[in-house]
C-alpha cells in the first residue's frame, strides 16, 4: 500500500477499542460471516461456523472481544473487505 501511496488510517484496537457504533459501520449491511475471525477461541468455543451469531450478537460479543473482527478491515466508499486477499485488496484499492 506504501508503494502505491494509498492513504491509510490504522488503528491499533487493543489499545483505542471500537465502540458499537464504529462495528455497527464497518459491518454494514453485509453479512455477519465475513466480519468473524475463524481462528479465535471464542470463534471455535461457540461453534459459529455452524451456528453463526446474529449480527447484534456478533457485535456484542466484539465489543467484549475484539479479536473476533476479522481483520485487517479495507474500507473504500461502499465496499467492505476483511482477512488479507492480495488481489482482492487491490481490487479495493
Amino acid at each position: 500500500m506504501q508503494a502505491k501511496k494509498v492513504a491509510v488510517d490504522e488503528r491499533e484496537y487493543g489499545r483505542n477499542p471500537l465502540t458499537e457504533k464504529e462495528l455497527r459501520e464497518i459491518i454494514g449491511e453485509g453479512p455477519i460471516e465475513n466480519f468473524l475471525n475463524t481462528r479465535t477461541p471464542l470463534y471455535r468455543e461457540r461453534n459459529m461456523k455452524q451456528k453463526p451469531p446474529s449480527k447484534d450478537e456478533a457485535i456484542r460479543l466484539m465489543l467484549k472481544d475484539q479479536n473476533l473482527l476479522k481483520r485487517p478491515v479495507f474500507i473504500k466508499g461502499k465496499k467492505r473487505l476483511t482477512g488479507f486477499n492480495a488481489a482482492e485488496v487491490r481490487e479495493v484499492l
